[in-house]
């Protein structure tokens, strides 16, 4: 994973956990929701990056 996506990916999930905090700070469900989307794309991201790693280094040590 290069840092470039991992500095993505966790920029990603950070404003997910923002909009999310400021949906119930402001009882606005939608935000909330959406924050957790947000969140949810990141994570599944930083997962295929880290598959991606594990295969590259699999193929390496051959």
């Amino acid at each position: 994973m290069g840092l470039d996506d991992k500095i993505d990916n966790k920029s990603e999930e950070l404003k997910g956990k923002v909009k999310e905090g400021a949906g119930k700070a402001t009882d606005d469900p939608g935000l909330e929701a959406e924050g957790k989307g947000d969140q949810t794309a990141a994570n599944v991201k930083q997962a295929g990056e880290k598959i991606k790693d594990a295969a590259k280094n699999a193929f390496d040590k051959k």
